[in-house]
């Protein structure tokens, strides 16, 4: 109780408050709102305890009840502001497409990181904003609609309750996620447009486009896929290549296909604007050097905007010829809307917007707001460069990104996820496999593609939740509280430091300091890997000491047992610190078992770390239980089966006179030779297309040895 008043009440009770409520987010709220140095509660507890005046007390809190009560409801009154003299930090994640399901690769890239990092803050005590939300508009939305039969925005409605179960369910703590089909986005977006059309920022121009005659309209570039004009890359899409990072032209595409129906679009002209890049290109290059030589931008982030600056800027078509989508304002142009990448960064703005009506001291307050953006490297050249321009050409002093931090790809096993295919594991599919999803968490934070693209693994999974989570990390805090527990009644014995242990300590607070370091700079995988290796370190002290065995001997043994196991057991709260911001309900699991006071927090993470003893001798802690179970080798051999996909060789018999002659695995081989890919590389798709060949004249009643003994490695 945070004051026990003479009558018996209480005054306010956080326990029964958290009891109320699901997200740490709103607890969060909750500690904020009722702040003991605001006047209200001052005069609230005025009355209360110097007056006796308990009934008054509620009526003078009733402001601070009723902005808490609009808070936690999701009204417009604004909770988190910037705030003079706090370190006000910003977070956004890229904004997921509406119209389909994210798959792990799309949640570690965006969503996850950048809730790691805003929860990092909070602990560091910063004022931290997440705001993230669903992209709505555009021809993906509207294919997506014709496909079910349903109008775009109940699309919209029916995809962005699925993206909001999942991140809820993957405890993403945003403080909003919002939508980018909304008045506001319609206000701040033509708001942007008039202010680059009155400096001069926008330019007219006829432009020639890709349509599709079999489905009746112009493409949008994401709908477009041939070959690129600058690698070869076979899959390249109308607007970026995935494999060289260079923009495209959607008509400049070798080989271009409708991704719908799959027909050979025709180009026809239209009149368009442009945002008018090279205008804006010296003051983009003086803010650039400015941000990338003070802030903290991933090397890919830094590598592939320099990349766009080299190959000189060109004018960017900002309107497309479609129906879903903001407005153009312009009446030479009313039958337009904005391109997805124009108008989608424009969300962040407006999202946060819809959550506050002092949106601006956030977005128009560079001088006191550091704003960092998550995302998958393929989304850099618009959040570095085209979003930049737009703000940059306003001229209303935005606040710009300050620091980038973009992934590398992750791959499921070794291929890509394919919801058509049924290849991977999405969002909705991570609860149905029975790992809590700090499991989940964790395994995708662990291999987060920083560096460098990695793969998602069933095997690699088992080994690292089996090794690191249930014999390092929790057989440690484990161990720790059932020393307290079995030998020493649930009461933290008295503990005598030796040298052994201080160097312990030494090592531990390295660690913490570590930690913080790393954090700070957004090396979150890395971060990790620290929390793992204080535990590994937790477990040698215990192994080397044996409190099971000290604990029988002597009053000298008894007592080394007692300090081995109050310093384990200080340790294991320090990790549930430093877990919080990757497995929130563990994180939460261990402070109830160690009845950690609330404290823990804020203490430990202070300036660059700071480990003391939290749980003092004489601490009372709760009832202790294994925090992971095994992932049994069966087990995982059913998820990856189940999530493998239908292979080829289990379809030949029922479709075999479909893929005559083999164009999917022939466009691979020429594909990976237009790369120059490595032999082995080659000869393992030849193969796979020599196995197809064989298992259809098998099917066929004919004899395959001749025709593919002859000349085979050819």
């Amino acid at each position: 109780p945070a004051l026990l008043l003479p009558s018996g009440m209480h005054l306010f009770s956080a326990n029964s408050i958290c009891r109320s409520v699901v997200f740490c987010s709103t607890f969060h709220v909750i500690l904020s709102c009722v702040n003991l140095q605001s006047p209200a509660v001052a005069q609230a507890l005025h009355l209360a305890v110097l007056q006796g005046k308990g009934s008054e007390a509620s009526s003078a809190l009733q402001g601070q009840l009723s902005y808490l009560e609009q808070s936690l409801c999701k009204k417009t009154t604004p909770f988190l502001t910037a705030v003079c003299g706090k370190r006000n930090i910003l977070v956004t994640s890229a904004l997921p497409y509406v119209n389909n399901v994210p798959h792990l690769g799309n949640i570690i890239g965006c969503v996850l990181s950048a809730d790691v990092y805003a929860r990092y803050g909070r602990l560091r005590g910063w004022n931290v904003l997440y705001v993230c939300g669903t992209d709505e508009y555009g021809t993906a939305t509207e294919n997506k609609a014709r496909e079910e039969g349903l109008t775009p925005q109940q699309i919209c409605d029916k995809y962005h309750t699925v993206h909001a179960s999942i991140y809820q369910w993957f405890q993403v703590d945003f403080d909003y996620f919002g939508r980018t089909t909304t008045e506001k986005q319609t206000q701040i977006a033509q708001n942007i447009f008039w202010r680059l059309h009155e400096r001069g920022f926008l330019l007219e121009d006829t432009v020639e486009q890709l349509r599709c005659e079999m489905c009746q309209r112009f493409l949008a570039d994401r709908f477009v896929e041939g070959t690129c004009p600058f690698c070869a890359y076979p899959e390249a899409r109308g607007d970026q290549c995935d494999k060289c990072g260079k923009l495209i032209n959607a008509v400049e595409l070798q080989e271009p296909k409708c991704k719908v129906c799959n027909q050979t679009p025709v180009v026809r002209s239209s009149k368009h604007l442009f945002l008018d890049l090279p205008k804006l290109e010296a003051p983009l290059e003086q803010w650039l050097e400015k941000s990338m030589g003070s802030g903290d931008w991933t090397a890919n982030a830094k590598q592939i905007t320099r990349s766009w600056l080299r190959d000189g800027l060109k004018p960017r078509c900002i309107t497309r010829d479609l129906k879903w989508g903001t407005p153009v304002p312009h009446p030479d142009f009313s039958d337009k809307v904005f391109y997805v990448w124009f108008d989608a960064p424009i969300g962040y703005l407006s999202i946060t917007a819809n959550y506050t009506d002092q949106w601006e001291k956030w977005w128009k307050n560079p001088e006191q707001v550091e704003l960092y953006n998550f995302m998958a490297k393929d989304n850099v050249p618009f959040h570095s460069v085209v979003f930049p321009c737009s703000l940059l050409g306003a001229q209303d002093n935005y606040s710009l990104v300050n620091h980038l931090v973009a992934t590398e790809y992750l791959n499921y096993e070794d291929t890509k996820f394919s919801k058509s295919r049924g290849v991977g594991v999405f969002g909705d599919m991570a609860k149905d496999t029975g790992i809590p999803s700090d499991v989940w968490r964790f395994y995708l934070l662990y291999l987060r593609p920083e560096g460098q693209d990695s793969a998602f693994s069933w095997a690699d999974m088992a080994i690292k939740n089996n090794s690191e989570l249930l014999n390092n990390l929790g057989n440690f805090i484990n161990r720790a509280g059932m020393f307290v527990s079995k030998f020493f009644e649930n009461c933290v014995p008295a503990m005598d430091l030796q040298p052994e242990d201080k160097r312990l300590l030494a090592l531990v607070g390295w660690e913490l300091k570590q930690y913080i370091s790393l954090m700070d700079k957004v090396k979150i995988r890395d971060s990790l890997k620290c929390i793992l290796n204080i535990s590994r370190l937790g477990n040698q002290y215990i192994q080397v000491n044996e409190p099971w065995k000290k604990i029988k001997g002597g009053d000298t043994d008894r007592q080394r047992a007692g300090t081995v196991t109050g310093v384990s057991v200080n340790i294991a709260c320090l990790l549930s610190v430093m877990l919080l911001p990757y497995m929130p309900t563990v994180c939460q699991t261990i402070r109830e078992q160690l009845n950690a006071p609330p404290t823990v927090t804020a203490t430990m993470l202070q300036g660059t770390g700071n480990f003391v003893c939290c749980l003092p001798a004489g601490h009372h802690i709760g009832v202790v239980s294994p925090l992971f179970q095994k992932l049994e080798a069966d087990q995982i051999e059913d998820l990856k089966k189940r999530f493998g996909g239908q292979q080829v060789s289990t379809m030949i018999y029922s479709t075999w006179p479909l893929i005559r002659p083999f164009p999917h695995q022939g466009e691979k081989v020429r594909a990976l030779k237009g790369q120059k890919a490595e032999k082995a590389a080659i000869t393992t798709e030849v193969d796979k297309l020599l196995d197809l060949k064989k298992q259809l004249a098998l099917a066929e009643g004919k004899n395959p040895e001749p025709t593919l003994t002859k000349g085979k490695k050819k």
